[in-house]
């Protein structure tokens, strides 16, 4: 009765309506009429009605324009993000549901709040969120609100590349892809060398090569070579680079004094002194050397016979001569240019880089075969590696389309643990579970192929790797 008494007053004095006391006997005859209390009552209602109509239809509207962000996706690469609603201060949404996720390869966790799976399209991908809330007291009779809420899937950046088949009919022309597995030495070898995506995107060439030989005497090479992108016949440089490596120690190696060699590692091996580290240096740069002279000259003889200036030939070269003794293994290295040899020990707790990388502190510091000066300066004494030991177990040789997107910086190839990472990697912890199996590797050449197809953002040079195990 008070309630009707108040709301009475309030509206008759919102009309301007005052009750003197004479009347107050009236007023309160008024307020008891049962058809006066039923009217209030029933006003009260609507108003309250219209009130939640007013915060319904609110917070409808709040939510809808409330801004909801995504994390973007990649074609291909697993996705998942949670719509928080605890963040979101959605606490009053009693029913929910998302459409529009059909064809996508994305599913939604109703439980978790969780968009997850591996999108298969790309673009702005308009889902629908559905939801009721609570305001509502006929919330189970009441429509679904619609929000769209925008998830950009970026298209996967390999499908953006074209493979261009080179031209076979051109000048020099050579295989886009190279892959090999044999017998090297007691061990196994296995050789991948691929045209990069940055040249398959033109139908250019594979600029990187490498060569494999085998000896009467016991010796076996492994030589590698990285074409320089500026160098328009690059891509016979370094086929030259390897291939006349191969035909020097062909032509040459009976012939070298290499008896005297076997005396001195005899004697290395059984008491390391001064004199006989000395003595085994000298042969060493003497026999490298030459074959190392040889090839730069092969190359400018050749660029002269066909007119042409040999810088257009510009190619590194690193190469490792490897024998096994009964006592172990030497491995002789020359390099010049930015790719490593290195020898990783048998339980895999050291790294030896066998070469000095040739790499400049702002770019541009990578020499090559076909430049003379290599021969002439100071450092031209470091370009030698010689190591015994009695067993390892990988002699990797590989471009900087390995070695950069893999180790980043020179500093890294000298430290075991990124070179275990590294092996890591190559046994399929990655992102496309690729693996090279060393032991089931009946399919190595390919399964190397495989792996070397990985993603590295900016990193899209052919890629050459090499590795005896």
């Amino acid at each position: 009765m008070e309630e009707t008494k108040r709301y009475l007053q309030s509206f008759l004095s919102q009309n301007k309506v005052d009750i003197p006391e004479s009347k107050q006997h009236l007023f309160e005859d008024f307020i008891h009429n049962e058809s006066n209390i039923n009217a209030v009552k029933l006003i009260k209602e609507k108003q309250q009605m219209i009130m939640n109509n007013w915060k319904l239809k609110n917070r409808i509207d709040d939510i809808l324009n409330q801004s909801v962000f995504l994390p973007n996706g990649t074609v291909n690469k697993t996705y998942e993000a949670k719509i928080d609603f605890e963040q979101l201060e959605w606490q009053d949404v009693v029913f929910y549901e998302i459409k529009n996720l059909e064809d996508t390869g994305l599913i939604f966790d109703t439980d978790k709040k969780i968009i997850h799976g591996i999108p298969k399209v790309n673009g702005d991908l308009k889902i629908k969120f559905l939801f009721k809330i609570k305001i509502d007291k006929d919330v189970e009779e009441s429509p679904l609100n619609e929000k769209i809420i925008t998830l950009i899937i970026n298209p996967d950046p390999k499908s953006l590349w074209k493979s261009i088949e080179s031209d076979a009919a051109a000048p020099f022309s050579k295989k886009d892809i190279e892959a090999i597995s044999d017998r090297f030495l007691d061990k196994k070898m296995v050789a991948v060398s691929k045209r990069g995506r940055s040249h398959a995107n033109v139908g250019g060439f594979r600029e990187d090569d490498f060569n494999v030989a085998n000896f009467s005497n016991g010796w076996s090479l492994i030589a590698v070579s990285d074409g320089a992108g500026s160098a328009s016949l690059s891509r016979k440089g370094s086929k030259l680079a390897c291939e006349t490596v191969v035909q020097y120690f062909e032509e040459n190696l009976e012939k070298e004094n290499l008896n005297e060699f076997d005396e001195l590692l005899y004697n290395y091996y059984n008491k390391t002194d001064e004199e006989s580290i000395t003595k085994i240096n000298h042969l060493v740069y003497d026999l490298l050397s030459k074959a190392a002279h040889f090839v730069n000259q092969k190359i400018e003889e050749f660029a002269k016979n066909i007119d042409e200036e040999i810088n257009k030939f510009h190619a590194t070269l690193i190469f490792a001569l490897v024998k096994k003794y009964e006592f172990g293994y030497v491995v002789l290295t020359f390099g010049v240019g930015d790719c490593p040899i290195t020898l990783v020990n048998k339980d895999l707790t050291s790294v030896t880089l066998m070469n000095t990388i040739d790499v400049g502190e702002f770019g541009g510091g990578t020499r090559f075969i076909t430049m003379p000066e290599i021969f002439q300066n100071e450092k031209y004494a470091s370009r030698f590696g010689f190591k015994l030991l009695n067993d390892f177990s990988y002699l990797m040789l590989m471009t900087d389309g390995i070695y950069d997107p893999k180790f980043v910086v020179e500093a890294n190839l000298e430290k075991i643990e990124k070179w275990q990472a590294f092996l890591s990697d190559l046994n399929g912890n990655n992102d496309d579970n690729a693996k090279v199996d060393f032991k089931n590797d009946s399919d190595i050449a390919r399964q190397l192929s495989t792996w070397m197809d990985f993603w590295s953002p900016g990193n899209h040079d052919d890629r050459t790797l090499v590795i005896i195990y």
